[in-house]
């Protein structure tokens, strides 16, 4: 029997652009803010701690820092008291959607709980 022998798309553009990504959006609690941001579009602090319990306040200030340092997620602070603070996706993040939307069927495709 003949096997097809499918290309590796990591040899095309090399396994540490791979890595990368993966640490762009790698861990417990990034790939989650994501996925909340990619369906809710604009998200405030409080909305994303919600959504994500039992995430901490430390873990979810860290993780949204990195993603904002990597250009994934923009945050927008407004001049009033009580502070107001929105995340949303930024165009690079945005372009994560078809991703986390193939994730979605996925899960819906197998009936994953």
């Amino acid at each position: 029997m003949h096997v097809k022998k499918e290309p590796c798309y990591l040899q095309d553009f090399g396994y540490e652009r791979f890595e990368t990504i993966v640490g762009m959006i790698g861990g417990k609690w990034k790939l989650r803010i994501i996925y909340m941001l990619a369906f809710h579009e604009v998200l405030r602090y409080g909305e994303l701690k919600r959504l994500l319990a039992p995430i901490t306040y430390k873990m979810l200030t860290n993780q949204l820092k990195e993603l904002e340092k990597d250009g994934l997620i923009i945050r927008k602070e407004y001049p009033q008291v009580p502070p107001k603070v929105e995340y949303y996706m930024s165009e690079m993040g945005k372009g994560l959607r078809p991703v986390v939307r193939a994730m979605y069927e996925w899960i819906e495709k197998y009936d994953i709980n």
